[in-house]
């Protein structure tokens, strides 16, 4: 294997209580042509034992059985740090890939060593033609959101020559460098859900490295399978890590701005629709989402069961 033409690529994936989903995925990367790749399946305690089934049906596979739901950001970590490729892919296990989508982004991140990370174009699976990702705006510092370019547009092809330099990557499918993770650090564990790859991605570029959207590599995700949409984990972490993130990655003015928007004005609205329409499960988990946050309570409680 000529290792400057084909660098190792591992390729990470977790899987919680999906082993037919993460094997829908397997089954699509051995259909891949890039030819010098490992993968690595990172177990966050699931409850159904798929080590079995997995390791059966995928013995190329490395299995990694960790003894606790370690979230996204902290399963993804015990992967990179055994991961042997000189990029990390991260891949959503609820992803499908095209047969040659790996090329395209190992020669996007081989062509400059300031490449720290790239994402591919990333449709909805469900409709196979519908954009979910083609690169990102950047964070608006106030309200804390970012944008995934072409969202919901059916895909004509309107993005394939906007490739290059984007502001955020997509946590679906990510390709980071070594020397990027090295100089950057891994992903801030007690993200735990949401926000994690969006603040690692500030990390990276503060580390002096640029972000890649490659639209002539393509992903489909099937998108929130693991938490489910508008699940009280979801809102519970997107509440809680839209904050925390504000706190770890801006200063000064701008963060003043920030908590105000968010704590100030965001939280009471919230709060008080979750009053009005009688959901008092949703309002708890809105005020410890925003609690989590202040010094008056324990800084890393979880919200993991």
């Amino acid at each position: 294997m000529d290792q400057e033409k084909h660098p190792l690529i591992s390729i990470v994936t977790l899987n919680y209580n999906q082993a037919e989903i993460t094997c829908d995925l397997l089954s699509s990367l051995r259909a891949i042509s890039y030819p010098n790749i490992e993968i690595l399946v990172v177990d966050n305690a699931s409850k159904d034992q798929p080590e079995q089934l997995i390791t059966s049906r995928y013995p190329e596979v490395k299995f990694i059985k960790n003894q606790e739901n370690l979230g996204f950001a902290g399963g993804n970590n015990v992967a990179i740090r055994q991961a042997k490729g000189k990029y990390v892919l991260l891949l959503n296990n609820d992803t499908e890939v095209a047969p040659d989508f790996l090329e395209p982004m190992v020669a996007c991140m081989e062509q400059d060593a300031k490449i720290g990370v790239c994402s591919p174009k990333i449709r909805f699976h469900e409709t196979q033609v519908h954009i979910q990702y083609a690169g990102s705006t950047a964070i608006d510092p106030m309200r804390v959101a970012s944008y995934a370019i072409g969202y919901g547009e059916e895909d004509k092809g309107q993005y394939d020559q906007t490739g290059g330099q984007t502001h955020l990557a997509h946590g679906a499918a990510m390709m980071v460098s070594q020397e990027a993770i090295a100089k950057a650090g891994l992903m801030e564990d007690s993200f735990f859900l949401y926000y994690e790859e969006l603040d690692w991605c500030e990390q990276i570029k503060k580390a002096g490295f640029a972000i890649h959207f490659v639209p002539q590599s393509l992903v489909l995700h099937k998108e929130s399978m693991s938490v489910g949409k508008n699940s009280p984990l979801q809102l519970y972490y997107k509440t809680r890590n839209r904050i925390f993130f504000a706190r770890r990655n801006l200063r000064g003015f701008q963060l003043f701005m920030a908590l105000t928007y968010l704590v100030m004005l965001v939280t009471p609205v919230r709060l008080g629709k979750y009053l009005l329409k009688g959901n008092f499960k949703n309002f708890k988990i809105y005020l410890k989402a925003v609690c989590w946050n202040s010094i008056l309570f324990k800084r890393f409680s979880s919200f993991r069961k």
